[in-house]
């Protein structure tokens, strides 16, 4: 193959489209505008200067565009990692940040390598959904500061904002509903000279580009004992996040991602981002659904497009910019909050279908996500009520029945069904010690041992009848079953 054969064959088919471009495009200078905010506000959280929100957003838009594994997600400074880095600045200051911010990428490439994406798998489908639906909550909460004690007429702003995004798809979707609602505001605020919170009331927009260099630290043990818990932690934090969202993109635009790239693409990213002084960030799911559900982009230009857009609104656009009111971006985020949340979920049809289980563990998830603020916390918890859910169920399916031989001289007891630490417990009381014959056979063709607890169980069992002088003979062992009972009990089954 020739060198432009190669080439184009490696070259993405949707280079030579001009719809898509002018949808990758537009939708990155929507989720730009949309940034500018959230990463200052971010920033107030964390403690630091505006600027360096903003510089972690730019960094990590622009070099998970290249390194990470799920194409047209946004990455970008978040409030989750703003959370648990904020104690370490107040306390040791930005330079101990920063370094976080690098070791905790760092923490995360070594993750990304050792397979934790693979740990995706045990994410069940309830706390999934109540993820969705806590992030659509969590967005909409965001809001609420911006349309209360403010002048009358952010109200009818943010009305309108809305009213233009529903109605305006129904004209042409050749430009994103949210950019002309955010231009037509923003015309109408500086038009009638409204006196509206705006951009630039949240804080002063940087006017150069940032500059690497190293953080202003001590290289000594003592810094590293001192931001290595803080590093973990939002390397964890950041990775959940960033996973759970890619899956969540994976979903909407049926397109598989590679979650191992992306965990080592977000360690990377945050390396870079701490170079350039920022304050580090993961996948952010409200700027990923304008980008993707809200907007239809669904390549990595529109995510690199996205940090570029941003430093240019601020460097050379800052004024402009700056005039922009908050209740556009606001009716963005409504809506984008609207188009989150799953509502089949809660639909009185959907529930009266789904176990109440399943509820539960959507309810809990939803709920621990909302009090805390914290989508790592809601995940977690959410996944271990599930498990405690699917333990209870599967214990159950565990039964024993006993047939006594006509002679009266052997008694077979049979037990099907999983037999694990949960099921294993009960398994113990379903025999008659003192009333069975002296010969007892225990038949485990339609059961499979999953772990220790019930092969302890059985020993259990057969210690119970040699007490009394009776003799124990366990049948039917499929593989695996019979590997771990003898690799434990040092003896075959059927002795």
């Amino acid at each position: 193959m020739s060198p432009a054969a190669r080439l184009r064959a490696l070259t993405p088919d949707w280079i030579a489209d001009p719809k898509v471009w002018r949808t990758e495009i537009l939708a990155g200078l929507v989720v730009a505008l949309a940034l500018i905010p959230e990463a200052i506000s971010f920033s107030i959280i964390a403690g630091v200067d505006p600027a360096v929100g903003l510089f972690a957003s730019f960094t990590m838009a622009v070099t998970i565009a290249v390194v990470g594994g799920r194409r047209a997600m946004i990455s970008a400074a978040t409030g989750a990692v703003a959370l648990v880095i904020a104690p370490l600045q107040r306390e040791h200051g930005l330079g101990h940040l920063v370094a976080a911010v690098i070791l905790a990428g760092v923490f995360q490439v070594v993750l990304g390598a050792l397979g934790v994406a693979k740990l995706m798998r045990f994410i069940p489908r309830p706390v999934m959904t109540g993820f969705v639906n806590s992030l659509a909550i969590l967005i909409f909460m965001a809001q609420v500061p911006e349309m209360t004690d403010v002048p009358w007429p952010v109200y009818p702003l943010i009305i309108g904002g809305l009213a233009l995004m529903v109605l305006f798809p129904r004209i042409t979707t050749a430009v994103p509903a949210p950019l002309v609602s955010i231009v037509i505001l923003t015309v109408i605020t500086v038009a009638a000279a409204l006196a509206v919170p705006t951009v630039g009331d949240k804080g002063e927009l940087p006017s150069a580009l940032p500059v690497p260099g190293l953080p202003d630290v001590p290289f000594t043990v003592e810094t590293l004992k001192t931001i290595a818990p803080y590093a973990f932690a939002v390397a964890l934090v950041g990775l959940m996040e960033s996973l759970m969202t890619a899956k969540l993109v994976d979903d909407i635009t049926d397109t598989p991602s590679n979650k191992t790239r992306e965990s080592v693409g977000q360690g990377i990213a945050n390396i870079v981002t701490g170079f350039f002084g920022g304050m580090g960030g993961c996948a952010m799911i409200g700027q990923t659904m304008i980008n993707v559900k809200v907007s239809g982009a669904r390549t990595r230009l529109s995510t690199f497009l996205a940090g570029a857009f941003l430093m240019v609104l601020c460097v050379v656009f800052g004024p402009v910019v700056s005039d922009i009111p908050m209740a556009a971006l606001v009716a963005v985020m409504v809506m984008v909050s609207f188009a989150t949340f799953d509502w089949h979920s809660v639909a009185p049809r959907t529930l009266r279908r789904l176990p109440a289980g399943e509820i539960a563990v959507m309810v809990i998830t939803v709920g621990c996500v909302v009090a805390t603020h914290n989508l790592a916390i809601g995940v977690v918890v959410g996944s271990l009520t599930a498990m405690a859910v699917f333990a209870r169920r599967v214990a159950h399916l565990a039964e024993v029945t006993a047939v006594t031989d006509p002679d009266g001289t052997t008694v077979v007891y049979r037990v099907t069904g999983a037999l694990f630490f949960a099921s294993s417990n009960d398994l113990v009381g379903r025999f008659d010690y003192a009333g069975d014959p002296g010969r007892v056979v225990i038949d485990l063709s339609a059961a499979h041992i999953w772990e220790a607890s019930s092969v302890a169980a059985l020993d259990t069992i057969e210690a119970k009848y040699a007490r009394r002088g009776k003799t124990v003979e366990i049948t039917g062992l499929n593989a695996p079953s019979a590997h771990l009972h003898e690799r434990l009990t040092g003896e075959p089954a059927g002795h």
